[in-house]
């Protein structure tokens, strides 16, 4: 069930059965040179829809600006600061606490998003503490899953790719995408086929660093047909751990 879908007294009727709801989070950021600047959010919101589709969850709109400010140096990135994004997760929760949700599932795309929606959540438990709160606000639990990280999705991304997948613009990452918007498929030169891999700070040391974009990946090996089983394998795991989560 999707919340953009839905009346409002569909949500009321959905609430007399669950108080919990399923929050895509992602990013939009350059993914190398065959990946998707939206594959961040892409990844999270099409797993939702369908563990909402598997388990009857209620998806909320996904957050798909995050926190990107080392990917600023590449054209079309978009950033929210790390205040910024507490601030968002923060007033998400809190409005839809309002209305009587009282657990809150991200399910998130995006590395750079773990630390602020973490801070966020301490953020929220310390209305509560200080007694900032309003008064109507139930006892809230929020919980951080990043979808790569279920026992299927990392037998596969194994299996397929070994040490290619690397840490950014991923090839898990990005055949999920390619399985999500086949028609979109890209086709492009890795220089050298597996990236370097390093830390990074700011956006022009990642740029100076990894200047297609890249980390550790080799995003050639990417393929709508690696995606299927990516979806498939995160969506059964995904969804016993909201089913687990929600009651």
């Amino acid at each position: 069930m999707q919340l953009q879908l839905a009346t409002w007294q569909e949500i009321d009727a959905y609430l007399k059965r669950s108080t919990a709801v399923l929050i895509p989070i992602g990013s939009t950021e350059q993914h190398g040179p065959n990946g998707f600047i939206g594959t961040d959010a892409i990844c999270p919101e099409f797993l939702a829809k369908s563990i909402g589709e598997r388990t009857g969850a209620l998806v909320a709109p996904t957050l798909s600006i995050g926190m990107a400010q080392h990917h600023l140096g590449f054209s079309g990135s978009i950033t929210l600061r790390p205040t910024t994004l507490i601030a968002v997760v923060q007033d998400v929760v809190n409005s839809l606490a309002r209305h009587g949700f009282d657990r809150f599932w991200f399910l998130n795309g995006h590395g750079g998003n773990i630390a602020s929606v973490n801070a966020a959540f301490s953020e929220i438990y310390a209305e509560s503490s200080l007694g900032t709160a309003s008064s109507n606000r139930p006892s809230l639990i929020c919980r951080l899953k990043n979808w790569w990280e279920t026992p299927g999705v990392q037998a596969i991304s194994t299996e397929l790719f070994a040490e290619n997948e690397g840490s950014h613009a991923t090839c898990s990452e990005v055949s999920l995408t390619y399985y999500a918007y086949p028609d979109h498929v890209k086709q492009a030169e890795m220089s050298p086929p597996r990236a370097p891999t390093g830390p990074i700070l700011d956006a022009d040391d990642y740029r100076r660093r990894f200047p297609d974009g890249r980390i550790g990946s080799n995003p050639s090996l990417a393929s709508v047909e690696a995606g299927r089983r990516l979806h498939d394998a995160a969506v059964k795991d995904l969804s016993d751990e909201w089913t687990a989560f929600a009651a």
